[in-house]
């Protein structure tokens, strides 16, 4: 227990300039009492504790603002920056290295009880105010820019943005090393913008061949205007 305790406060000092001490980030991290309190609840509900998990649960949501269901599966290096309003689904599934800011709801879309509720993979970054709806996937090294709303399966490698959340591959780019997340989630491809500058350079493109078309046909009349009948006189 201790060990897990130790490797949570590491994290925060890792992934985030403004811890300075760690009575400061003992006392004063909402995302790391709620980490603790989901531990507690996540042990009593595997062993069948369901009310006391559940109750728990209750308490960490009402001293940190964060809602963790206690049957979430989080594993290691996971950090909740700020966290008033997270919400993680009974059936979400969290890899290693995970960061989620404000905001961030991990959700389901169904009422059927069944898998229902996301899948993140290692060294993801969810931006602040996303909504990751649904059994989907979010591949390894992934980020999903703050208020994307994402309802589909993302590749490994990617970033998302928009509403719904559009996918752009970001292999080739500057990746986490082994000490450091990458969490520039600021930094994020404009997919609408690209999207329009496709559309202006195709539409371009059509303009210069209905131009030549047309001045091709200008040539055309005029030569039969003068009585030109075509290269075989017809």
């Amino acid at each position: 227990m201790f060990r897990h305790m130790r490797n949570d406060i590491s994290v925060i000092f890792d992934r985030d300039p403004a811890a300075r001490s760690t009575i400061e980030v003992i006392f004063c991290y909402p995302g790391l009492h709620a980490l603790w309190f989901y531990r507690v609840a996540h042990w009593l509900w595997g062993r069948g504790w369901r009310f006391w998990g559940r109750f728990v649960s209750h308490l960490g949501r009402f001293f940190t603002g964060i809602e963790i269901h206690p049957g979430a599966t989080i594993g290691p290096g996971f950090f909740i920056d700020h966290g008033m309003g997270v919400v993680i689904g009974e059936t979400a599934e969290i890899g290693a290295n995970v960061t989620l800011y404000h905001g961030v709801t991990l959700g389901g879309v169904s009422w059927r009880k069944e898998k229902r509720h996301p899948t993140i993979g290692d060294h993801v970054v969810v931006g602040a105010g996303a909504k990751v709806l649904g059994p989907i996937e979010v591949g390894d090294h992934s980020r999903v820019g703050a208020n994307s709303v994402v309802v589909k399966d993302v590749p490994a490698h990617s970033v998302v943005v928009g509403v719904p959340g559009r996918v752009r591959s970001r292999r080739g780019e500057l990746a986490e090393d082994a000490q450091h997340e990458d969490l520039e989630h600021n930094m994020l491809h404009d997919t609408t913008m690209e999207l329009l500058q496709q559309m202006r350079l195709r539409l371009a493109a059509v303009e210069q061949n209905v131009a030549r078309l047309d001045s091709d046909f200008d040539v055309q009349s005029q030569l039969e205007g003068d009585g030109y009948d075509g290269p075989w006189g017809i």
